[in-house]
């Protein structure tokens, strides 16, 4: 198993990414959903936990069989969807990956947003175990390279400049001259337990990870017009749009997701141990 941290700094309050974070996840997934492809969303419901209090419960498809590099898709079946569930106890969360067709395939993250420029030496409390394996890897959404296909000039933050906020661009040393200043921890394990391909597999799934996490950093902080000032009601039915949009783009209707959704709702794979919601319903 590779385990990583990753931390991402953004011009943003903790607070104020409770929204953005949420905003961006739903603009980015009907983004990224086209031709039978994408994120269905098949929960969406507000759960408890006894520790950590009152947070929402998520599951979700991730349909990417095209997506994928052609000696892993050698041996996946053409339709081929990763299972996402999350719990969001804001400031700290859990998500996890799972694949029926791959049952020794999974990726737990455990995030936990702080007020400071990634100064916290064991943000996540880990133990001393996983710290000897831990690797740190500072994210810079102003001046880490982005994918070219994943590039848009407007969301830039080296020329970004808000102006609800009037905050960026970010320029050098941005993180020692920035206010507001958040870090978003992220521990991330991949495990693939697989003769051969253990390594290849999570090396590479990793890579795709980090890419994933310093475009969604890059867009939750240029996309912060659309959604400073929103409410969490807004946000829930901003949220509501887009998902009906999104499931319509995937081709998976609302009453079939639920009626094929039979997994349980509690984490499998939570390093804690004492992080699985005691309870989950309807919102």
């Amino acid at each position: 198993m590779l385990i990583k941290e990753y931390r991402i700094c953004m011009p943003i309050s903790v607070e104020e990414y409770r929204i953005g974070q949420l905003y961006m996840i739903a603009k980015h997934s009907r983004q990224q959903s086209g031709s039978g492809e994408g994120i269905a969303v098949i929960k969406n419901e507000s759960c408890h936990h006894d520790l950590h209090g009152d947070g929402q419960f998520t599951e979700k498809r991730i349909y990417l069989s095209s997506r994928l590099p052609s000696w892993i898709a050698s041996f996946v079946p053409n339709i081929f969807y990763i299972t996402e569930k999350a719990w969001n106890y804001y400031p700290y969360t859990i998500t996890e990956h799972t694949c029926s067709f791959l049952p020794r395939f999974s990726i737990n993250i455990e995030s936990r947003y702080e007020n400071n420029a990634g100064t916290s030496d064991n943000c996540l409390a880990l133990t001393p175990e996983a710290l000897e394996m831990r690797v740190v890897d500072n994210v810079d959404i102003a001046f880490d390279q982005l994918q070219e296909k994943h590039y848009k000039p407007e969301e830039d933050p080296n020329t970004f400049v808000s102006v609800k906020t009037n905050r960026g661009p970010l320029k050098e040393n941005w993180k020692e001259t920035t206010s507001p200043m958040m870090c978003s921890y992220k521990v991330v394990r991949v495990k693939f337990e697989v003769f051969g391909l253990q390594t290849r597999v999570e090396e590479y799934v990793h890579k795709v990870i980090r890419e994933i996490l310093l475009l969604g950093h890059r867009q939750a902080f240029t996309w912060i017009d659309e959604w400073y000032g929103m409410t969490m009601e807004d946000l829930r039915v901003y949220e509501s749009k887009m998902q009906e949009e999104t499931n319509k783009i995937v081709g998976v209707k609302n009453e079939d997701a639920k009626a094929t959704s039979s997994l349980p709702s509690t984490p499998t794979n939570t390093p804690t141990g004492n992080a699985s919601p005691t309870s989950c319903h309807q919102h």
